[in-house]
């Protein structure tokens, strides 16, 4: 379903349907091909970025198609298909809409059991990316029960910038097969002409490819997910 999918994505013709208004950053709501069965997708612009210290301008929409590398690679699941391409406002990530409903965000299902696999995964992810912006709203449960996060504009910096709302799985011991999964990463990213590393490196810059390389061995090594210390407030802002 990915690789079809990210095709559409990618080649589609795209109409916009309108700006998605409560966005930090120019995210429009676009439909492709709709004039034959159309999808729908967000697609974030790369001119639309609004200007941060403390990460590159114009670098954001490539960190999001990043996101879904990543997480493509892993088998995980947790990032909807996302390409780069030219679309009406410039180049910028197009990503594949996930029909959920907004209500039933983090908060919400963290106090359902019968996601916590699903959600526990999605903090391994945001330690590994070094998501600096996992809020509750960014957690989405589409109708099949699979559970999406979007919004991976800023991950990946080479400095520590976590903050996430996901933190009641610490102490909860990694599964072998997750760890074996980030094994598998440190070494093709940080093997120089494996295919991973390079369609990273198409993306980000060097040093933030081997920030992440980094990042994965050492999670591998990890029993089991870090708990909060007491003098840490690693939370985004707001928190949905």
């Amino acid at each position: 379903m990915s690789t079809h999918v990210q095709s559409r994505l990618s080649t589609a013709r795209m109409t916009v349907h309108g700006r998605i208004v409560n966005a930090s950053n120019h995210t429009m709501l676009v439909e492709l091909d709709a004039d034959d069965g159309g999808v729908l997708a967000v697609y974030k612009p790369r001119d639309g970025e609004r200007p941060l210290w403390d990460f590159p301008f114009g670098s954001l929409h490539r960190r999001e198609v990043a996101a879904f590398a990543v997480s493509d690679y892993l088998g995980w699941g947790l990032v909807p298909p996302t390409v780069l391409r030219d679309g009406p406002l410039g180049p910028g990530s197009v990503q594949l809409f996930i029909d959920h409903d907004p209500r039933r965000h983090y908060f919400v299902l963290v106090g359902e059991q019968q996601h916590d696999s699903q959600l526990m995964r999605m903090a391994v992810f945001d330690l590994l990316l070094n998501n600096a912006d996992r809020k509750g709203s960014h957690v989405l449960l589409d109708a099949e029960g699979h559970v999406w996060g979007c919004d991976h504009g800023l991950t990946f910096h080479t400095e520590p910038k976590l903050r996430t709302v996901i933190w009641e799985f610490g102490g909860t011991a990694l599964p072998p097969s997750w760890s074996e999964d980030l094994v598998r990463l440190a070494h093709d990213v940080g093997a120089d002409m494996a295919p991973m590393r390079l369609r990273l490196l198409d993306l980000l810059d060097a040093e933030e490819v081997a920030a992440l390389g980094a990042r994965a061995a050492g999670m591998a090594r990890l029993a089991s997910l870090p708990d909060l210390a007491e003098d840490e407030r690693p939370y985004p802002w707001p928190p949905v």
